[in-house]
């Protein structure tokens, strides 16, 4: 079973799931440290049912945004749960190969998605461009535990397995995407908050 077919079949339930409920509660300590400009528009990455977007707009009316994941089934619980009218987006597609215009977002977000990434520096290099030069990537997800002594951890836990980065890892991967490393702030847990910046040139 590949991941896209792993995540179809959890949709339906997915948002009454432990993950979820606790995926939630890390949004809620996410936006502590998000600072966003008056209508905002903004790109969420591996959105899922929507959970983060909903709960931005519904944080600010004049905000617009964009939902990316790969699963069908994700995306039709996202739209169901709109009630933002056209001010929220949801298309399936990877971030690598997404046609989205250079310089468009104030904010890009990636919440516990980019542990399946197959390839998180492409994933990094595809983001880092849809920046606007006042933007910011924010980038949260679990990290690996102190005691392996290991920046970069696999887990075969879901089909093909999910990926753990240390602080340091992050940073070296958003420096070779072309992204500056501003902060890392812990929210729950194991869950660690990467905020990133487009280097100066």
């Amino acid at each position: 079973m590949d991941k896209r077919t792993f995540f179809d079949r959890w949709a339906p339930i997915y948002d009454g799931l432990l993950p979820s409920v606790f995926y939630q509660a890390v949004h809620v300590r996410l936006l502590e440290y998000v600072d966003l400009p008056e209508a905002a528009y903004v790109l969420d990455v591996g959105c899922g049912t929507g959970k983060l977007l909903h709960r931005l707009a519904q944080r600010s009316p004049t905000l617009s945004g964009v939902g990316l994941d790969l699963s069908p089934g994700m995306l039709a619980q996202a739209r169901k749960q709109t009630q933002e009218g056209d001010r929220l987006q949801f298309i399936e597609g990877n971030v690598t190969e997404a046609a989205f215009a250079a310089q468009s977002f104030d904010a890009v977000f990636c919440c516990i998605s980019f542990l399946h990434y197959p390839d998180p520096l492409a994933a990094l290099r595809a983001i880092a461009p849809l920046l606007k030069p006042t933007g910011h990537f924010y980038l949260a997800d679990f990290t690996p535990p102190a005691w392996m002594g290991q920046d970069i951890t696999h887990r075969g836990i879901t089909p093909a397995g999910v990926t753990f980065y240390t602080a340091a890892a992050r940073a070296t991967l958003g420096e070779q995407a072309g992204l500056q490393c501003d902060r890392h702030e812990y929210l729950l847990g194991p869950v660690m908050m990467t905020q990133f910046s487009p280097q100066l040139t």
